[in-house]
């Protein structure tokens, strides 16, 4: 094993720690999404475009509510992870909620050895970037997903956001901390319960992650062969960093209403803070 398997096995335990938590979290809701809930913002089932009768992969799916949003709005899905605990609870809530769905565990890099498919969409979303420590080998495998004139689609926390002191600060004290380029060696953070409940007994001690700058994903998935179509960035986040200040009215960007986004609340609208793309694979010839 190399030190990278064992920080991706450290960051496995703890996902299948955190699914038990999640499962009964407010954060996430599980009751009101068996109701019958869509999980997808509304710019990211825009920015896809429809998908019904489509195939499509979700890479590092959590527990499966986002694949499952695709499924009710007509795709056929596939979902993907590392932690045995999450596949086998997406597994569960597909059968439960009667959407068509298929789950596997796998290692994201390992993935190709596990599923020989192609795909309209591949699409990954929310804090999953921060887990790999190779993002060029990412975009590899995520490409190779993708059929030929079809769309792999990321909204993911942006790298600028991940730089800034986030202990000991208050709303508007942006102080740099860490780097913003890719380093061979994570960063190591001690564990506080899970960021759907920061009060959660959890046995693991430490979380590994990795930050990747813009360039670095976006060349990533242009030498992986894909166009690169749509860029966003939003002045926003919807989760809580104590450098940033909670704001209740729709910032420039959002679009949806009645939720908390947060924001520095000196520089609003002047810092990215999430960002979504889209490619595209060329047909072939």
């Amino acid at each position: 094993m190399t030190r990278n398997d064992d920080y991706l096995s450290a960051n496995r335990d703890l996902w299948d720690e955190w699914t038990g938590i999640h499962e009964t979290s407010s954060f996430y809701d599980l009751e009101a999404f068996r109701q019958g809930g869509i999980r997808l913002r509304p710019f990211e089932i825009e920015d896809v475009g429809p998908v019904e009768g489509k195939t499509l992969l979700h890479l590092q799916c959590h527990f499966g509510i986002d694949t499952l949003s695709w499924a009710r709005l007509g795709a056929r899905v596939t979902g993907a992870d590392f932690s045995p605990k999450a596949v086998d609870l997406a597994t569960r809530l597909a059968r439960d909620l009667d959407l068509d769905a298929t789950f596997l565990c796998a290692n994201l890099y390992d993935l190709p050895e596990a599923l020989d498919a192609r795909f309209d969409v591949v699409y990954t979303s929310r804090g999953v970037l921060g887990w790999l420590p190779d993002v060029s080998r990412w975009a590899e495998v995520a490409a190779g997903f993708v059929k030929p004139g079809g769309t792999f689609y990321i909204h993911e926390v942006h790298p600028v956001t991940q730089v800034w002191e986030d202990e000991d600060v208050g709303p508007g004290e942006l102080r740099l901390r860490y780097p913003y380029f890719t380093r061979a060696e994570p960063f190591a953070f001690d564990v506080v319960g899970s960021y759907a409940d920061r009060e959660a007994p959890v046995a693991a001690r430490t979380e590994y992650g990795w930050n990747h700058s813009m360039a670095e994903i976006v060349t990533s998935l242009a030498r992986a062969g894909l166009r690169i179509d749509l860029l966003r960035e939003f002045p926003y986040t919807e989760w809580e960093y104590p450098f940033l200040e909670a704001r209740t009215e729709q910032p420039d960007g959002a679009t949806e209403a009645g939720k908390t986004w947060w924001l520095p609340p000196e520089v609003a609208g002047e810092l990215p803070l999430f960002f979504a793309l889209r490619a595209t694979k060329p047909e072939a010839g």
